[in-house]
């Protein structure tokens, strides 16, 4: 789950930098600059991946601005695996891990009571199975959109 970033990696002429220009801009139009782990909070897509570049143990400093993200790369190391970790950073779920899993709930209604029958066993039982994943509240705005629906056409 989640969309892969476009990157294509450009060398520079600086030895130890590496540039990745990406398919979307990460901090608008301002610099954001990181020289440590520790500057690299809040939520902000671009802090978001200097966390996950710094954690690769490579990257001694990062600079973004839009769509570009500039690598200085620590001493004794290459880029290589960076362009993976830009390319995957909106990936939630990767091959290996278990998707979460939620206990099914009977929908009831505000009364307390399971959800209403319709009289046809059929009906009653794919209403059932519905109301188990349909918020109770909009469980209600369609049955009273129905409600009008129905007094609009009796006929």
């Amino acid at each position: 789950m989640g969309q892969l970033v476009g990157v294509i990696e450009k060398p520079s002429t600086t030895p130890g930098v590496v540039r990745f220009e990406l398919n979307r801009s990460l901090s608008g139009m301002g610099h954001e600059r990181f020289t440590s782990m520790l500057d690299a909070i809040g939520p902000r897509p671009s802090a978001a991946l200097a966390r996950q570049l710094f954690e690769t143990g490579k990257v001694a400093g990062i600079h973004i601005y839009g769509n570009m993200v500039t690598v200085n790369v620590e001493k004794g190391y290459d880029a290589t695996g960076l362009a993976d970790v830009v390319r995957e950073m909106y990936r939630y779920w990767k091959p290996g891990v278990e998707a979460p899993v939620f206990e099914e709930v009977e929908a009831v209604d505000e009364s307390g009571s399971p959800a209403a029958s319709t009289g046809d066993s059929a009906a009653d039982a794919a209403l059932n199975e519905a109301a188990k994943r349909v918020p109770m509240a909009l469980l209600q705005k369609s049955r009273a959109a129905m409600e009008r629906w129905k007094a609009n056409h009796a006929g």
